[in-house]
């Protein structure tokens, strides 16, 4: 039987040899996403601006295009449309939830605006009625805003907490640089191509980081197993042995993550278009920062290499701990 393998059972390659060029390249990326992020923003959605759901029902099935198509002619801006199912609903019910962003900073769509779209989708569906409208103003935006915020930096300051009690406080400031490094150059990704920015893009920050930082830990495990097998040998040298004995796993494990993401891009539709060009550009972030940049930095750091001894201040009194 015949095994793929996207590398070699055993590889050599030498990954700091051009670490201060990979650490460089990412500080230039940063920097970039940075500014992006200063001038031109990001393209908040409806979550974010604010807007009106209206939740649709008909007896025809739904056609996300044909909907979509007919509202375009209204310019009513941010439009999204998803279709509702749920085991309770009759085999003649279709439901549809769609989602128009605040018309000229007024905090609801105008009763004129609703008929109006009413009329254009009975071009597509005669018999479509609306049975619910609401809007979400301008201040619960900006309060959504503050908590996805809050959220993000929560989950990263958890993984310095479990990272230092797990490893030593070089180990949690490394995986945790590596972290910022993702979720930067993500939210600088979405500023430069002003792709639609709402909160299920903040989920996939989310997931982001808990991918990048599973990656990051597998690396740092062996990194410290192969810290008490070797002590003589060089920091720089543990790490390049480390990152090429976990190599096959990283990169399968992205390969074949990527490829289901891939396969959603292109047949998902729309509504979690976004949600998922962020997961694949994550994935490509994270696996290079498990390998290039969170390493990179813990050998610039330094690390303890008697494990054996106990340092009141390395942080690594729950080091034995399994998680």
């Amino acid at each position: 039987m015949m095994r793929i393998k996207l590398v070699p059972e055993e590889t050599k390659w030498d990954f700091f040899s051009k670490s201060k060029i990979w650490l460089g390249i990412s500080m230039f990326m940063i920097v970039i996403a940075f500014a992006s992020f200063m001038i031109q923003g990001l393209n908040f959605g409806i979550d974010f601006r604010g807007g009106t759901t209206v939740r649709t029902e008909s007896t025809e099935n739904i056609d996300v295009g044909q909907y979509r198509a007919a509202l375009a002619e209204l310019e009513l801006g941010d439009v999204v449309i998803s279709e509702v199912f749920d085991p309770s609903f009759r085999e003649d019910q279709h439901v549809a939830m769609i989602r128009i962003e605040a018309q000229d900073d007024q905090e609801a769509v105008q009763s004129d605006v609703i008929a109006a779209m009413l009329a254009a989708l009975q071009t597509v569906s005669p018999d479509i009625k609306f049975t619910s409208v609401e809007s979400v103003g301008p201040k619960v935006s900006g309060e959504l805003i503050k908590t996805a915020a809050l959220a993000v930096v929560a989950a990263i300051g958890a993984v310095l907490v479990y990272i230092w009690l797990r490893f030593e406080w070089q180990f949690a400031l490394g995986a945790v640089l590596a972290l910022v490094h993702d979720v930067v150059l993500t939210i600088g990704v979405f500023s430069e191509l002003q792709i639609r920015f709402d909160l299920a893009i903040i989920a996939a920050l989310l997931t982001i980081v808990g991918y990048s930082l599973n990656d990051t830990v597998v690396v740092f495990d062996r990194v410290r197993e192969n810290l008490i097998k070797y002590k003589k040998l060089d920091l720089k040298e543990v790490l390049n042995m480390s990152i090429n004995q976990t190599l096959s796993r990283t990169l399968m494990t992205s390969v074949t993550t990527l490829i289901a993401l891939i396969a959603m891009f292109v047949l998902g539709g729309d509504v979690i278009r976004g949600f998922i060009f962020a997961m694949i550009w994550g994935i490509f972030v994270g696996t290079y920062s498990s390998i290039f940049v969170a390493s990179a930095l813990l050998n610039v750091l330094g690390v303890k290499r008697d494990w054996t001894k106990t340092d009141g201040n390395a942080g690594t009194q729950f080091s034995g701990i399994d998680a």
